[in-house]
């Protein structure tokens, strides 16, 4: 593996870190997933009140990927050394069969002497207007789950969120054969967003596609609650008209954590 190309992925995960949301635990950890062509995917540490639903900066990067409709993945650098259940998260990923070749990187068979010559950070917005109504948002949600990764459960979901700049932002769901490892598509997108320093939300489309009838699921609203507070949550409704609602009326009471103390932000 090329000393310099590794060396630009860590200088630019310097430059990514600082934007991760880790009032807790103070890691500003980031990741960045190198795809085959060398575009990389910037990921960084997404940490909540509710310390399960905390999106590690890898999980973050892969599943920002997936949502731009990329799985062709050729390694995954980190800021630093990672716990043993992000070792087995990059490790079963079975659409990409990293394996792990120093303390940092994760690479695929192909590309274990060296990693793909450098090219630009994937821009992961839609290059489309923002939507003029809900039903044009939920369209564009039913769009994003084509690239939803639920081999296991065979339910994608999209979900596009649009920010008062009006730029918008897909997300889907990704699966893992470990199920606690799923990141739903809600949940993705925010990651996303935090990654890329924008907000605030303002409408966050959702579809499940195979069931007109669902909604976010508890753990989404939590971090809906937390991350993207003041956002109207709009769900596909397949042929009836989308149905809108408040992120404080999707979860009243969420937990805020306001009594857990935060930490300094630290790298390692």
């Amino acid at each position: 593996m090329r000393p310099q190309r590794a060396s630009y992925y860590h200088s630019q995960l310097a430059r990514f870190a600082p934007r991760a949301r880790a009032p807790f635990s103070g890691r500003a950890d980031a990741a960045a997933v190198v795809l085959t062509d060398g575009t990389w995917v910037p990921g960084v540490r997404v940490e909540t009140a509710s310390f399960s639903l905390i999106i590690d900066a890898a999980v973050n990067a892969v599943t920002t990927a997936l949502a731009s409709g990329r799985s062709d993945f050729a390694a995954v650098v980190l800021s630093a050394p990672v716990p043993d259940a992000q070792v087995a998260y990059l490790g079963d990923l079975p659409f990409a069969r990293l394996r792990q070749i120093d303390p940092v990187t994760f690479a695929a068979d192909a590309f274990v002497d060296e990693l793909p010559e450098v090219g630009e950070a994937l821009d992961p917005f839609l290059n489309q207007p923002a939507p003029t109504s809900h039903e044009d948002g939920v369209d564009l949600a039913r769009a994003a789950a084509a690239h939803a990764y639920a081999p296991l459960s065979e339910f994608p979901v999209g979900c596009v969120v649009a920010f008062d700049d009006g730029q918008l932002l897909p997300g889907v769901n990704v699966e893992h054969p470990d199920w606690n490892r799923i990141l739903c598509a809600e949940r993705n997108a925010l990651g996303t967003a935090i990654t890329y320093g924008v907000g605030p939300a303002r409408n966050i489309y959702v579809s499940c596609p195979r069931d007109p009838n669902a909604s976010s699921c508890g753990a989404c609203r939590q971090v809906i609650a937390e991350l993207a507070p003041d956002s109207a949550i709009v769900m596909d409704r397949g042929n009836a008209r989308p149905e809108s609602q408040s992120a404080k009326a999707l979860l009243p009471g969420s937990f805020t954590g306001s009594a857990i103390p935060t930490r300094r932000r630290k790298t390692r």
